[in-house]
C-alpha cells in the first residue's frame, strides 16, 4: 500500500504512512511525519516539525505549526486554529516553538483556539469555538471562551436517589465503586448524619478531611490512589463526582448526606460543579502518602494494564 496525494496537492513529505490521502491544496513540509490511513482535507498546512499519529483527521482550513503533536484517531475540526509562540513578532522567532500535545481519540471542534504549549488529555472533547488556555485532562468535555469543563465524555450518569437502605450493588457504578447509604436521623430540632467508623464503611478509617470554597468552576480531585480507598459524602451543597476504572466511566451528584460514594483503591477519581455552598467530607483508610497518588492518567492506565496482567 501507499499514501495518495490529490494531483493538486503537495506533499514534500517522506515520512507518510499507508493508506493516508492527502486532498487538493494542502501542503506538507519535507520533515512533517504522518501515521496510516490519515485524512488531511482540502487547504491544510503541516509544517515541518509536526508529528501525526494513526488514523487522524484534519478538515479544511488547519494549519499545523512546528510542534504540534497529534496523537492516535484524533479529529481535528475545520478552522481549527493552532498557535506556537506565546509573544509572536513579525520576523522575529523563538529559540524553540512550544510543544503542543493533542493525545489519543481527543476531538477539537469546528473553530477553537488552541493556546501554545497545551496538553489536551486522551478523549477529550473540545467545543466549537471554544479557546483553550490551561490543559485538558483527559475525557472532559469543554467549551466557551475561556474554556471550561462542562462534563465528561462517555459517563454513564447514575441516580443517588436509587439509594434507600441499603448499598447499591457495585455493578450500579463501575471496577468497584459503589455509592453507600449513610445514617441520618431528622426531627424539629434538626437533622444528624452519623457513621459508626467500625461498621458503615467498607474500610476502617485512618483519616477525614473536607472540602469547601471550592470555586464552581474549578475542578479538584483527578487522580487515583494505589492503596488508599475513600467516601465521599456532601455535608452540604452539591458536588458531581466521576470514577473511571480505567476502561469505564460513572458520574453521580452528591446533594445530600444521606448516600455516600465508595471510592476503591486504583479508581481514577474527579469532583467538579461544587455548589458555593458544597461541603464535601472525605474519609480515607489511609494516612495521606504522597506515593500513593498516581496524578497522571496515562499513568494510571498503565497501572490498571500491569494490575490487569498480573491478576491474569
Amino acid at each position: 500500500m501507499s499514501h495518495f496525494v490529490h494531483p493538486h496537492g503537495i506533499c514534500e513529505s517522506t515520512s507518510v504512512g499507508d493508506a493516508t490521502r492527502i486532498w487538493a491544496f494542502a501542503h506538507v513540509f519535507p520533515s512533517a511525519v504522518i501515521g496510516a490511513d490519515c485524512n488531511v482535507c482540502d487547504h491544510v498546512l503541516i509544517e515541518n516539525d509536526v508529528i501525526i499519529g494513526d488514523r487522524v483527521t484534519v478538515k479544511s482550513g488547519v494549519q499545523l505549526w512546528d510542534g504540534i503533536r497529534l496523537g492516535d484517531d484524533v479529529f481535528v475540526g475545520p478552522n481549527v486554529t493552532f498557535t506556537n509562540d506565546m509573544f509572536p513578532r513579525s520576523k522575529k522567532y523563538p529559540a524553540k516553538f512550544l510543544v503542543t500535545t493533542v493525545a489519543d481519540g481527543a476531538s477539537l471542534g469546528a473553530g477553537s483556539v488552541i493556546l501554545p504549549g497545551i496538553s489536551i488529555g486522551r478523549n477529550a472533547m473540545v467545543g466549537a469555538g471554544a479557546v483553550v488556555t490551561k490543559d485538558v485532562p483527559a475525557n472532559a468535555v469543554v467549551v466557551g471562551n475561556p474554556a471550561r469543563i462542562v462534563g465528561y465524555a462517555d459517563t454513564m450518569p447514575v441516580d443517588p436517589v436509587a439509594v434507600a437502605d441499603t448499598p447499591l450493588d457495585s455493578s450500579e457504578l463501575t471496577g468497584g465503586a459503589r455509592l453507600v447509604a449513610m445514617k441520618v436521623a431528622s426531627d424539629l430540632r434538626g437533622s444528624l448524619a452519623a457513621v459508626e467508623l467500625g461498621t458503615d464503611l467498607p474500610f476502617a478509617p485512618a483519616r477525614f478531611f473536607a472540602v469547601f470554597d471550592v470555586p464552581s468552576k474549578d475542578v479538584r480531585g483527578e487522580h487515583a490512589h494505589l492503596r488508599c480507598e475513600q467516601v465521599l459524602v456532601a455535608l452540604r451543597g452539591s458536588v458531581t463526582c466521576i470514577v473511571d476504572d480505567g476502561n469505564a466511566r460513572a458520574q453521580v451528584v452528591l446533594d445530600r448526606p444521606e448516600v455516600g460514594l465508595y471510592m476503591p483503591a486504583m479508581t481514577w477519581g474527579t469532583q467538579y460543579r461544587y455548589s458555593p455552598d458544597a461541603v464535601l467530607g472525605v474519609f480515607a483508610s489511609l494516612p495521606y502518602d504522597a506515593d500513593d497518588y498516581i496524578r497522571d492518567y496515562e499513568g494510571f492506565l498503565g497501572e490498571v494494564a500491569r494490575h490487569s496482567t498480573f491478576v491474569s
